[in-house]
């Protein structure tokens, strides 16, 4: 790219008015004066069209443009290039931040234009033919834009050196054509568009100047050309996620020059091509994910590799051992492949290597043992081989490590102690191997290991107390050994453990009972040891559990019967000594199997038990308990009946008392106090939340309103108002109240939820707002069976709600960021027209720019899944924060996923999803829509979806503003669609508008 970063002007010569002589200079003045106006008609012109240009991206929110005033010299203008006699040559305004439609009409008329370089911004629209008459151009760079429609003919363009135009959003077919005329061209880059299927365009092999050559995922089909290698410029040839087949040709090993090469994902055959090994200039080389076969000894000599990535072939023989030579060597990815024999036993130790990963191969031998030699090593992956030996004691210095797999091998030996202590590793699995030794106190020092896979080893001792200090674990797997003594009684310590298997070892003593304080544990495994005592009650508190494995151990007493309140899919109580009645809910079909081997059970309900109630002595007892409990349940009743009619009568007292509330209206009502005081009981209740529930009200003209009805002391606090948990959360519940009142009191938009009023008194508040009968976005998208959201209704719910979050940004005296953005938080009226609403946790932006209360924002505030990743860092709020959630809401009206499914993958959301996905092949992009919208307007769904991968960048400032969000969804108006009647069985569709508004869409 340097090459092109100053472009030459053309050259003018003036020795025309270099004379020595008096004379001569006034014999030329009327020339200069003609000449000098020349120029300043041209420089008139084009400051004209940079203005135009200008005006083109109005809601650019960048200072890029401070500098473009009309009295100002164009030179001066930020990013703007000229020749020596001032005219125009060039507008380098790339990653800046535009929003808009290109000009293209104008910006070609300026004469020398020579560089037009926008990559990397929010460019929308179509580029019209109009482009074919900037044939000045030497360098044209559109790449990273969100363009929509064709890219036109650009066969004018014969002076290009430059043309830049990947991940810019072209579809449809491109004028391979055009390329025949740009003899000139050195860098090429069409990659990452969606356009239709063409074979590889041998125009291309002509470009003998090309240097650059990136044609990654633009839909190229059939094979790699013979005379590829005419092209011996090329230090760069990326022709990865296409539809490739067929042989490397023999003549690519002509590219002498290439430093990276890269073909993964694609369906090429055959082997590595004789003379492959010339390519010695390769630093990055990527033919992953093919069907390629043969062995890697043409690899031998490229020794200046740095990355080598040939994962998901056929590759078999062994790994040469010249690998172990190569000095650049750090990055090496062989996984499943046919690969056997051992490993280079210097390999690595060399550079700072970073990564391998020859997982599922046949491979042998023992682990090099100076991979982290340096200290620089993140993964080591060579799961599912045969290697053998043990680690490598060096190992325990590499305190870089991350992910560290061994898994399915036949390793043996200790494991070296200080490997359980390193700092940053999440991954230690050793599963299926033949360790032995203990896990060791050090284990006290793992800070980041969330994953420890020992399962199917020889390990053997005391599982060590410090396991517990280890406190970001959530997965341990120590099943299948001989592990022995008790489960610590601080295991309550890891509140993120998810899975605990500890099966087939021989551990004794009691269950602790400190477990119940893992709170996300999900599956209990510890069948097939000694455990002894009774199961602890507390198990059945456990909210996430799913799967309760204690069969075939020594457990006694009576089952809990709080494990009745689990929902398990697998319950494992057999072959105990465990007593007593089997709790009713647990006596179904689905635990058949689950009590067996336990003698001392009864059941009333299950056949191959006694029945419970087998004695007189049983039967007596029970009428006894019966009697006290009915007395007991008498008086309490009549105590409390007692109660409830005085307080009743109290409440009632105190609701009809205009002084004991203080009504504060926002809006004309049509409604009194007592209305709604009135109304405020268990019939009308239609929701409940953390702070107070929420009523269904309909007043006297028929008006229905929705009131929530928040404690300001909170009922469980009542009797403890010195608990400091309890005045915290009452305070919470006070703050919520009173930004949302705040914030809606002074609020007026058709898309923002209306608040009528706020009625308070001492104990509590009832806030009035307008009734939303169709409920939230989240219940139509994901709890609705029926299809009641069609794409046009989901569009124009994201309109109506970005329209409503522009008014809080952009409208309001001093901008609100709502800070909880999400489909629940947006209402549906009778019409789907949506509101915003749920201002609890909202901020008011200070004329400082900083939020108000901004000292609460230390406590991460909104909804898992919508959160912007900076916020979880920052913990700093501002307008970005809330286009980020809004980007996800965006992504479920068009995908129908919740924000966080599990098909995205451990601990993905569906920002992640949609990112991987947008910007490859079509089909895969238009698999991510939801498949209940219509084939014929999921294109539209596309260009939705593409402003919401806008929104939803990492980095804040290159999200859109809201007003941009705003007027991109507009453009993306979808096809309307006219229904003409021809019969009750027919019925005809007729596209009657919407083109011009497509071609212009983002």
């Amino acid at each position: 790219m340097g090459k092109f970063s100053s472009l030459p002007s053309p050259h003018y010569s003036m020795s025309v008015i270099d004379v020595p002589r008096r004379a001569n200079r006034l014999k030329f003045l009327p020339h200069l004066f003609i000449l000098l106006s020349v120029f300043s008609v041209v420089q008139s012109n084009d400051l004209d069209i940079l203005m135009k240009f200008k005006a083109a991206f109005p809601k650019s929110n960048t200072v890029v443009f401070d500098s473009w005033t009309t009295t100002n010299n164009p030179c001066n203008f930020t990013g703007v290039s000229c020749n020596s006699q001032g005219s125009v040559t060039g507008i380098e305004l790339g990653n800046k931040s535009l929003v808009g439609v290109i000009p293209v009409d104008s910006l070609c008329q300026l004469p020398f234009l020579q560089k037009l370089g926008l990559g990397s911004n929010f460019v929308y629209g179509t580029i019209t033919d109009a482009l074919r008459n900037c044939s000045s151009l030497r360098y044209l760079d559109l790449g990273f834009n969100s363009f929509s429609g064709s890219v036109p003919d650009l066969s004018s363009l014969t002076q290009l050196e430059l043309l830049s135009l990947n991940a810019s959003g072209f579809s449809g077919p491109f004028p391979w054509s055009s390329l025949a005329n740009m003899t000139n061209l050195a860098f090429l880059s069409l990659g990452d568009n969606v356009f239709d299927r063409a074979p590889f365009p041998v125009k291309v092999l002509k470009l003998e100047k090309l240097y650059w050559l990136y044609l990654s995922n633009c839909s190229l089909e059939g094979t790699i050309p013979v005379g590829i290698g005419n092209l011996t410029r090329l230090i760069d040839l990326e022709l990865s996620d296409n539809f490739l087949t067929g042989e490397i040709p023999v003549d690519i090993g002509k590219l002498s020059n290439l430093w990276q090469l890269e073909l993964y994902d694609n369906q090429l055959t055959g082997k590595f091509p004789p003379g492959f090994g010339n390519l010695t200039a390769l630093n990055y080389f990527d033919a992953s994910n093919n069907l390629l076969e043969g062995d890697l000894s043409e690899l031998r000599f490229l020794t200046n590799l740095m990355s080598l990535q040939l994962y998901e072939n056929q590759f078999s023989g062994g790994v040469p051992e010249e690998f172990g030579n190569f000095k650049e060597l750090v990055n090496l990815s062989l996984y499943t492949n046919q690969l056997t024999g051992p490993l280079p036993q210097k390999l690595g130790s060399w550079a700072d290597f970073i990564f391998i990963d020859v997982s599922e191969n046949y491979l042998t031998g023992p682990i090099p043992p100076e991979m982290c030699k340096n200290g620089q090593m993140t993964k080591l992956l060579i799961l599912q081989n045969n290697f053998t030996g043990g680690i490598p004691t060096n190992y325990v210095n590499c305190t870089s490590m991350v992910r560290f797999r061994v898994n399915n091998n036949s390793l043996s030996g200790s494991v070296p102690p200080g490997l359980w202590a390193l700092p940053n590793v999440y991954m230690i699995d050793l599963t299926m191997n033949q360790f032995e030794g203990s896990v060791t106190a050090d284990i006290a020092k793992a800070n980041s290991l969330g994953q420890l896979l020992l399962g199917s080893n020889r390990f053997s001792g005391e599982l060590p107390p410090e396991i517990t200090k280890a406190s970001s674990l959530g997965l341990i797997d120590l099943s299948l050994n001989k592990f022995s003594g008790q489960i610590p009684s601080s295991i309550g310590e890891l509140k993120n453990l998810n899975n605990f298997y500890l099966q087939n070892n021989q551990i004794s003593g009691s269950i602790p009972a400190s477990l119940s304080s893992c709170v996300s544990l999900n599956v209990i495994n510890f069948a097939g040891n000694s455990l002894s005592g009774s199961i602890p009650s507390t198990l059945g508190s456990l909210p996430s559990l799913n799967s309760l494995n204690l069969s075939d151990n020594e457990l006694s007493g009576s089952i809990p019967s709080s494990l009745s309140s689990l929902k398990l899919s697998l319950l494992d109580l057999s072959y105990n000594q465990l007593s007593g009645p089997i709790p009713q809910s647990l006596s179904i079909q689905a635990y058949n199997g689950s009590f067996a081997g336990n003698p001392g059970l009864c059941s009333s309900n299950i056949n191959s038990f006694r029945p419970c109630s087998d004695s007189g002595t049983v039967v007596t007892r029970t009428v006894i308990s019966c009697l006290v409990v009915g007395a007991a349940v008498l008086i309490l009743s009549v105590g409390c009946f007692l109660f409830l009619k005085k307080r009743q009568k109290a409440n009632q007292d105190r609701a009809m008392s205009r002084d004991s509330w203080d009504m504060k209206s926002f809006h004309v009502m049509s409604f009194t106090e007592h209305e709604i005081l009135d109304s405020i009981k268990q019939e009308n209740l239609i929701g409940k939340g953390g702070s107070g529930n929420v009523y269904r009200v309909v007043v006297a003209d028929g008006k229905q309103l929705a009131v929530k009805h928040i404690w300001n002391n909170p009922p469980e606090s009542k009797n403890n108002r010195s608990s400091a948990p309890m005045l915290k959360r009452r305070n919470g519940y006070q703050e919520e109240l009173e930004a949302e009142v705040a914030t809606l009191s002074s609020i007026r938009h058709v898309n923002v939820v209306k608040l009528y009023c706020s009625i308070t008194s001492e104990d509590s508040s009832l806030l009035v707002y307008e009734y939303m009968p169709n409920g939230s976005l989240w219940d139509r998208l994901h709890t609705s069976g029926k299809m009641e959201l069609d794409w046009e209704n989901r569009y124009e719910i994201g309109v109506g709600a970005a329209k409503g979050l522009e008014y809080l940004h952009h409208g309001c005296e001093r901008p609100v960021i709502h800070r909880d953005v999400k489909s629940s938080n947006i209402l549906l009226d009778e019409f789907l027209k949506p509101r915003i609403a749920d201002f609890g946790l909202a901020k008011i932006v200070r004329a400082s720019g900083t939020t108000k209360d901004s000292s609460s924002t230390h406590v991460i505030a909104g909804t898992h899944g919508y959160i912007a990743p900076e916020y979880a860092y920052t913990c700093k709020v501002n307008e970005k924060s809330d286009v980020y959630s809004f980007g996800v809401v965006l992504m479920e009206l068009v995908t129908g996923k919740r924000p966080m499914e599990p098909e995205f993958g451990e601990n993905k959301d569906i920002v992640y999803w949609v990112n991987r996905r947008v910007g490859t092949r079509r089909e895969s992009v238009m698999g991510l829509v939801d498949p209940r919208i219509p084939e014929m307007l999921k294109e539209d769904a596309v260009k939705v979806l593409r402003i919401a991968t806008m929104c939803t960048a990492n980095v804040p400032a290159l999200r859109p503003s809201m007003r941009t969000v705003v007027q991109m969804l507009e453009d993306a108006e979808p096809c309307k669609l006219i229904t003409i009647s021809i019969s009750k069985e027919d019925k005809v569709l007729m596209e009657v508008e919407g083109e011009e508004k497509i071609s212009q869409s983002p």
